[in-house]
């Protein structure tokens, strides 16, 4: 069983906006940090938001600051990734990931650290 569940990716046009879900699938989420990543082709896996269990911080890559939004919707058991301004760049799968994280303060940047992944869901901008 996948542990999270992304959707919400899709093709949009340049300045466009997704918002991307993020689902717990026999996790709770507001017991861990979350985080989203993105990977376009013949790239690494960049790191574009996070945000702390209690949901007081958050922190964003220079490249989608100011243009996205990461939320927690705890009744729902989701996060949420709010783009916009959509940039043909941004093309990518775009993965949700949750790290087991003690504190309910901190937030990591470092995929590496992140316990559980989703499939990813694609996003496409065009020009």
């Amino acid at each position: 069983q996948v542990p999270l569940v992304e959707s919400g990716g899709g093709l949009v046009q340049a300045g466009g906006s997704l918002r991307l879900s993020c689902a717990g699938s026999g996790l709770t989420l507001n017991m861990y940090a979350m985080g989203w990543f993105r990977q376009a082709p013949g790239k690494e896996r960049e790191f574009i938001a996070a945000i702390n269990r209690s949901g007081g911080a958050t922190y964003y890559a220079d490249s989608v600051k100011g243009r996205c939004t990461i939320s927690r919707g705890n009744a729902k058991n989701t996060v949420y990734l709010q783009m916009n301004s959509l940039k043909p760049e941004d093309t990518a799968v775009y993965y949700c990931a949750a790290e087991d994280l003690a504190s309910t303060h901190f937030v990591h940047t470092d995929a590496a650290l992140y316990d559980y992944w989703g499939q990813g869901t694609q996003v496409t901008v065009s020009s």
